[in-house]
């Protein structure tokens, strides 16, 4: 009885003292976690992303020169999983090409996978020079 006794304390003791630990993620950016993930996703795929404003202004004379874009500055307009949960994903970006202080020349949307591959683009608007 005494051993009954003993285990009903013990195992109350512990029913009561289990604290639930919550584990917090740390984010040591400037911005909200949320926008930390949208930039970090959008900066990883900084390369397919030159190449399509590159293949998108080759043609235009009137382009000037080193049009660049910011992740900031790009909205995520579509995220499609092609395979499944952890799988291959399809992002479509709205980018605005800009050069010198951030002097807007365009609008353009670009379709990249996680793997770094440009997959598609599309021109959208064209902001005459000033």
């Amino acid at each position: 009885m005494k051993k009954q006794l003993a285990l009903l304390l013990f195992v109350m003791t512990m029913v009561i003292a289990n604290t639930t630990a919550y584990a917090q993620t740390i984010n040591e950016a400037d911005t909200e976690l949320c926008d930390t993930f949208k930039y970090a996703l959008i900066s990883s795929l900084r390369e397919p992303v030159d190449k399509a404003i590159v293949q998108i202004y080759k043609d235009d004379k009137d382009a000037p020169e080193g049009l660049t874009w910011a992740s900031y500055d790009t909205k995520i307009l579509k995220i499609e999983q092609v395979y499944g949960v952890g799988g291959l994903y399809e992002l479509t970006l709205k980018v605005y090409p800009y050069y010198d202080a951030h002097n807007n020349y365009g609008v353009d949307e670009v379709i990249i996978n996680t793997e770094g591959e440009l997959l598609g683009f599309k021109h959208l608007k064209k902001i005459p020079l000033n």
